[in-house]
């Protein structure tokens, strides 16, 4: 009799664990999508980085979808990912724990890991890399892991804070500052960027490093504090394994729709109307919007996966976002071999509309081929590295729960 029940609990344990990580991979795998459809306008052009419009796509269908991008894209999906970061940082915890391993040296040389992947990335792929800020934040949030969940909320909200105040001067000083290129030097530095990017390997690794100055300066005043806020509120919910057990019904889902969407669509209206990323102050609306939109979209999508109608939505999306550093570096592979001069040397030459069309397309078969790679492998190729990194051994001898915690801490981008 005891030891049925105990089995009996043992299984339904195991089931909500199950369910717990399928749905953060789902999760994860859809943030992956949100993250390329903006990354690959920087990897298509010069013109995004410099925060000016390329003149030669100026069509109604391609202002459009420039501005259904900064409505329901722009910066939601990076909270996403700090968030399930976050979150994962605790499944790490718990994983080393079974593991009979000290937390803080595997984490060390993970953040290593992770680092080093992020310099690579950076000077080879792409030069809007993330895993690096994520490297240096997590070292933070390391050092935080046992503050009480008071203090990580209260430390969140307070660097969260900071930043949109530091945004909202940024915005008041910048209407008068001498600094801001003109309209004529920002094209002319557009072009040149682009001309680079079509360039052999010295000039796309010369393009990535040249923008390192701004992507350190980015990092340390906006990504890396925003980042480190969604960390700690990852954490708190991973601690209260808020994602567990969830079954699509409860009143919490359908009470953050009713608040998160319009507030948030709202708030990325006046990010878009307002200058895009361009603007302090409409970077700063967007930032105390979005994370609502970003929580409407969570839930709404934690409602479709656990619905009998739309239930292949999580087995469509767990794959991808269980191997998701590996699609991460994947994105931004093809993005080099199709847009640069390394590759077939079509950047500046596609519209708005054909690169969403193209992260749609690329996405679409990245889903495809994380299903068919789990059915024969149990972790992606880069997964596999930086895990081996992390425990030190290789990672068919390595605890087998961590697996799908290992794919969660150690991807992220804008």
């Amino acid at each position: 009799m005891d030891v049925s029940a105990g089995t009996i609990g043992a299984t339904a344990s195991r089931s909500s664990a199950g369910q717990r990580l399928h749905d953060l991979d789902a999760l994860r795998g859809f943030a992956l999508l949100g993250i390329f459809v903006v990354n690959i306008t920087f990897m298509a052009s010069g013109y995004p980085g410099n925060l000016i419009t390329d003149p030669a796509f100026s069509s109604v269908l391609d202002d459009a979808t420039r501005f259904l991008s900064a409505v329901l894209v722009d910066m939601k999906f990076y909270i996403l990912f700090s968030f399930l970061f976050g979150y994962s940082f605790t499944l790490q915890m718990e994983a080393a724990g079974r593991a009979g391993a000290a937390f803080g040296p595997r984490m060390l040389r993970r953040i290593a890991g992770l680092f080093i992947l992020g310099a690579l990335h950076t000077a080879l792929l792409y030069g809007g890399d993330i895993l690096m800020t994520y490297a240096v934040v997590c070292l933070i949030l390391l050092g935080m892991r046992r503050v009480r969940d008071r203090t990580a909320v209260r430390v969140a909200s307070v660097l969260y804070g900071i930043v949109l105040l530091s945004l909202l001067a940024s915005g008041l000083l910048a209407n008068s500052s001498a600094f801001l290129p003109t309209r004529a030097e920002a094209l002319a530095n557009a072009e040149k960027a682009t001309a680079a990017m079509l360039g052999g390997w010295g000039d796309v690794i010369g393009h990535h490093l040249s923008g390192l100055p701004f992507l350190v300066l980015q990092s340390a005043t906006f990504q890396g504090p925003t980042a480190l806020a969604m960390f700690l509120l990852g954490m708190v919910a991973g601690r209260r394994r808020l994602l567990a057990g969830v079954t699509g019904h409860e009143p919490v889902l359908r009470r953050i729709q009713w608040v998160g969407f319009p507030v948030g669509i709202a708030g990325g209206l006046v990010y878009a109307l307002g200058g895009g990323n361009g603007q302090p102050l409409a970077v700063g609306v967007s930032a105390a919007t979005a994370p609502l939109l970003t929580a409407a979209y969570v839930a709404t999508l934690l409602r479709m996966m656990h619905s009998p109608r739309f239930g292949f939505v999580r087995s469509a999306l767990a794959p991808a976002g269980r191997i998701a550093l590996t699609n991460y570096l994947g994105q931004s592979l093809l993005g080099l071999l199709i847009f640069s001069g390394i590759g077939l040397g079509l950047a500046g030459s596609v519209s708005p509309v054909g690169t969403t069309g193209l992260a749609l397309l690329i996405y679409a078969v990245q889903l495809a081929v994380s299903a068919w790679w789990l059915r024969h492998y149990r972790y992606g190729p880069a997964e596999w590295a930086l895990r081996r990194v992390t425990n030190g051994k290789t990672a068919e001898t390595d605890v087998i729960s961590g697996r799908d915690c290992d794919s969660a801490a150690s991807a992220g981008r804008h």
